[in-house]
């Protein structure tokens, strides 16, 4: 199973960037989805996370700003990102608990990108 993410760089204060990350290989149901970041010197923080049904959860800091949503026929997961900040400069990470095949039965796993750097700055 992998996650590869795309759409991260350089934005523009007030600016507005999209990520995306697509789950692949041997799946079986991907239920909830998430981004977290990681600053310089900082802990890795959850930013949102949505359940296979679509609620989303925010962390308080990008609430009203950012927009998780997903495409389950795709297993993608999007993070649009409005009204950008300097403080949102970071490398994000997706992560996705994915149920794979195991012989006849199933297993659930977590899985994470390999990140991709959102830079805010003029």
């Amino acid at each position: 199973v992998q996650l590869v993410e795309s759409g991260g760089g350089l934005g523009q204060p007030g600016g507005s960037l999209r990520l995306s990350c697509a789950a692949s290989g041997s799946i079986r149901r991907v239920n909830s989805m998430a981004w977290y970041r990681q600053a310089p010197g900082r802990e890795r923080e959850l930013v949102a996370v949505i359940t296979s049904g679509g609620s989303s959860t925010y962390a308080d800091s990008v609430k009203g700003r950012f927009a998780i949503s997903r495409d389950n026929a795709k297993n993608t997961v999007f993070l649009q990102m409005n009204s950008l900040k300097p403080e949102d400069t970071a490398v994000y990470f997706c992560n996705a608990e994915i149920v794979v095949p195991v012989y006849d039965d199933s297993e659930t796993v977590g899985a994470w990108g390999q990140g991709t750097q959102v830079t805010v700055s003029s």
